[in-house]
């Protein structure tokens, strides 16, 4: 499987699909499993409509479920690249799964490597990480599922969530605490539903955004940031949770862009790019914020307010975003600026090509 780029105007580009599947109903999960717990994994849907955004006369797709035999079906193929949007199976290096496989067996793939993908995925060393590049992020602190030792000392309110998930798995609506003995008695629960170390981290009160980046290099295009904004404005602790994300057209709407100063907009896009390359991300990827509060009307012109008191926080990356048209974020930020669902896949895959030295794009 020495998959080297040949003269690909001889057949059709061979494309392999590698994804994981929603298998349970969340009404079919076990009393003592978390009901969120496939929320990383695709629908067919998702898959069937990145694979319809390929598929031409000169792309040919092959569908890869990522279960344990697919070194078993990547020597069946004859595959040019893969477009990976796996999340793995299991453990904190999940995400990575797929990237090591292909770098293993010498077959080019979208998105970033095995090792962005683990970093990112745990969220404190990505703290850690980013925080020696002078990148903004709220306090925090990781409490061991093994040795559960809390810091009395910490400032609350402060929300909690698993270390090392995405797609909002394992924040509940009642994810942000306001003592002690709630932060022990949602820890406790978490560590039961999802056996894995506990980020706890300031909440930061204020406006929630996300910035979707495409692309590398001098090519690399930084959308405009997209605020998420909540409609109960009477709700002392708005998060962008697991449950208002399958809610989202109840409980939120989308701004994009978002009603900004430029010098906010600037400054918030800036820092993504740096993130993104700190990162060494590659081909795509979706960056979370959060503008800390100001005591001051939302309705005030965005354009004459004095930003200084407003700070940007950094508060996650998600380098392997999902890309469930209608849905996941990184699509509707594309749509927002003019960018249908089709040609961003398609925009996915042209930047991995250029990035491995292929010679044919898709238009």
């Amino acid at each position: 499987m020495d998959n080297i780029p040949v003269d690909e105007s001889s057949h059709p580009l061979r494309v392999g699909l590698t994804y994981n599947l929603k298998k349970n109903a969340s009404e079919n999960v076990a009393e003592n499993e978390a009901p969120d717990m496939e929320a990383e994994y695709d629908s067919m849907e998702t898959v069937l409509a990145i694979k319809n955004a390929l598929e031409s006369d000169d792309c040919r797709i092959e569908l890869l479920e990522a279960t344990e035999d697919l070194p078993l079906k990547l020597a069946k193929h004859d595959i040019d690249i893969v477009f990976n949007i796996a999340e793995g199976i299991q453990g904190r290096g999940r995400e990575a799964e797929i990237p090591a496989i292909m770098n293993f067996y010498k077959i080019p793939y979208t998105g970033s490597d095995e090792t962005t993908l683990c970093l990112a995925l745990d969220k404190a060393l990505t703290k850690r990480v980013l925080e020696t590049y002078q990148i903004r992020t709220p306090k925090y602190f990781v409490i061991s599922k093994d040795e559960t030792k809390f810091n009395d000392s910490f400032t609350f309110p402060a929300i909690v969530k698993p270390n090392a998930e995405g797609s909002s798995k394992g924040i509940s609506d009642v994810a942000i605490v306001s003592n002690p003995s709630e932060l022990k008695s949602l820890i406790s629960k978490n560590i039961s539903l999802y056996h894995q170390d506990m980020l706890v981290e300031e909440y930061i009160g204020g406006r929630e955004f996300t910035v979707g980046i495409l692309g590398n290099g001098s090519e690399l295009r930084v959308f405009p940031p997209m605020e998420i904004v909540y409609l109960d404005q009477q709700t002392p602790f708005n998060i962008y949770s697991y449950n208002v994300k399958q809610n989202y057209k109840e409980l939120i709407r989308y701004e994009c862009p978002a009603a900004i100063s430029k010098e906010i907009e600037t400054e918030m896009v800036q820092t993504a790019k740096k993130i993104y390359e700190v990162l060494q991300c590659k081909d795509f990827a979706r960056i979370d914020f959060r503008l800390s509060q100001r005591e001051i009307p939302r309705s005030e012109n965005p354009q004459t307010r004095n930003s200084n008191s407003e700070k940007i926080y950094f508060i996650e990356i998600n380098p392997l975003p999902g890309l469930a048209p209608g849905y996941s974020d990184f699509p509707m930020i594309a749509e927002f600026n003019g960018m249908n669902y089709n040609t961003l896949v398609r925009s996915i895959l042209n930047s991995a090509l250029k990035r491995h030295g292929f010679h044919f794009y898709l238009s």
